[in-house]
């Protein structure tokens, strides 16, 4: 957290970890530093931009900074309070309020492949099946040449080797910074051959007749109903 977070989010972070430690996994939002590393490679022609666990918003705010418009971002939130105060900050957004690892399956994003893909989850936290089937499932919406940026507090990838080798992806540091609470690295992620397309071949992808949007759109006047998920 930086001083231009506002004190009103830093409470609304810190009861969220309170609340449940494993799946927020940080006592406070992160700083525009951090945002600034996660965000740095992706450009307005990348669009359209998948975040997941956006939280209270700080790398939507890069995103933006970097010239991504608003109607290209897709912010995909499992904290109830998280999705509501986005809805209200983010009008132009797509906000969905789902368990990142049914992105393989739930059948949202088959008519748009994102150009990439920005985590806020705190995968370190989180069981190596859950992890491959986020990772999985978000390749299966990305473009060719997508990536998917990460963020750690720990010393290296989050998504473990054999996770990456089993899903045909590489990882790569690019960067980190010690100003943000607790210090962390960002990562890249990316297909080891990015002329393959995953989406239609992979075992993320539901062969139900019944997912589609119908099955996860919210009720009226309520946050879209998902599943578990965490937040920068």
């Amino acid at each position: 957290m930086t001083t231009k977070t506002s004190c009103a989010d830093f409470v609304q972070f810190f009861r969220s970890w309170v609340s449940n430690p494993l799946r927020v996994a940080a006592v406070a939002p992160s700083g525009e530093r951090l945002a600034r590393l996660m965000t740095q490679e992706i450009e307005p022609l990348d669009g359209p931009v998948l975040e997941l666990g956006p939280g209270t918003g700080v790398f939507t705010r890069a995103l933006l900074a970097r010239g991504i418009p608003e109607s290209a971002l897709t912010l995909v939130e499992f904290g109830e309070e998280f999705a509501v105060r986005l809805r209200r900050r983010f009008p132009e957004a797509r906000i969905v309020h789902m368990d990142a690892a049914q992105l393989g399956q739930c059948g949202l994003f088959d008519d748009a492949p994102f150009g990439a893909v920005v985590s806020g989850l705190p995968l370190l936290s989180m069981p190596p099946l859950k992890v491959e089937a986020i990772v999985g499932g978000a390749f299966e919406t990305m473009k060719p040449g997508g990536a998917f940026y990460q963020f750690t507090y720990g010393p290296r990838c989050p998504v473990q080797k054999a996770i990456l080798e089993s899903l045909g992806l590489k990882a790569m540091r690019i960067g980190g910074t010690v100003r943000n609470i607790p210090p962390a690295g960002v990562y890249r992620i990316s297909r080891q051959n990015p002329l393959e397309l995953s989406i239609g071949g992979s075992k993320y992808r539901s062969t139900g007749e019944g997912v589609g949007i119908g099955a996860l759109m919210p009720e009226p006047g309520h946050a879209d109903k998902g599943r578990p998920e965490a937040n920068a």
